[in-house]
């Protein structure tokens, strides 16, 4: 699990080094037309048929890289390749991940068209960060198989859409109460000044938007597992023990234990054990 979460950034740090990368994260619904989310269609040949490669390109394609990583996650399974799994499945996660997020799904991806610059950030990164303690970690039961795959991610996608609206409103409720001198603060980024919103604003933001980031963070875990769980299914249900590298230790065994305790108690972070804030994990970034 260390290498997962220690991996889960790598499609945005390629970003930097591929050109081809960003539009993988995110697709901007209002480039192609009236009711996109609902009219466009699943397959990616008969999208670029109906809108053009560039097109998809220029305006993101994040439900169609889904499935094209679902694919390639079941043919690793399929040939049993462990470090092909490890790979596909957490690039898979990381985009299903980025169709949850809302400013993900909107050409006002940062609320630059709204004079709320800054906002993708704050919803992506401030808010979870400054109330991860008052988060549900703790999804639905078992990873259910999902026959259709592409229905399912773009369910999500739509989802995500429809709370474009309110993440926008809810920002401008809660500058109310705020000036500009409250609302923002100033920091040197790649030597010149960038705004951002301040921590009290944030956290005001958030207090409004509730419990909005951690049910989509909650969905965006159950869609992953399911869609782990269907790759492995359709690719005949392979050993996975036969995958690891060496059995697991009587040490390594009751961590897990002792792990998935807490999980189901909802008490990962308060008991010290979620991996993602663990400088291990992250690789001491």
């Amino acid at each position: 699990m260390e290498a997962f979460v220690k991996h889960s950034v790598r499609p945005d740090e390629r970003r930097s080094k591929d050109s081809t990368e960003a539009p993988k994260h995110f697709i901007d619904l209002e480039g192609f037309g009236e009711e996109p989310a609902h009219q466009m269609p699943h397959d990616w040949k008969v999208a670029v048929a109906k809108y053009s490669e560039d097109s998809l390109v220029k305006y993101g394609f994040v439900p169609y890289w889904v499935i094209t990583m679902q694919e390639r996650l079941t043919n690793a399974f399929r040939v049993q390749n462990s470090d092909s799994i490890l790979f596909y499945a957490t690039d898979l996660a990381h985009y299903i991940q980025d169709a949850h997020v809302p400013l993900h799904t909107t050409i006002n991806y940062d609320g630059q068209l709204t004079n709320q610059k800054g906002l993708h950030s704050l919803w992506e990164s401030m808010v979870p960060e400054l109330t991860l303690e008052s988060f549900n970690l703790k999804a639905r039961k078992k990873a259910r198989y999902v026959k259709k795959p592409e229905e399912k991610i773009w369910e999500a996608v739509r989802g995500s859409f429809a709370l474009v609206p309110g993440v926008l409103q809810i920002e401008k409720e809660a500058s109310t109460a705020f000036t500009d001198s409250t609302k923002y603060r100033w920091q040197k980024r790649n030597g010149r000044d960038v705004r951002y919103y301040t921590k009290d604003f944030a956290l005001a933001y958030a207090k409004l938007l509730e419990p909005t980031v951690n049910q989509q963070a909650l969905e965006a875990a159950n869609l992953v597992a399911d869609f782990w769980y269907t790759a492995w299914v359709d690719a005949g249900k392979p050993a996975l023990q036969s995958l690891q590298a060496k059995a697991w230790d009587k040490t390594t065994e009751e961590a897990l234990k002792k792990e998935v305790k807490a999980y189901r108690k909802n008490r990962l972070l308060k008991e010290g054990l979620l991996l993602s804030k663990k400088e291990t994990a992250r690789g001491g970034e």
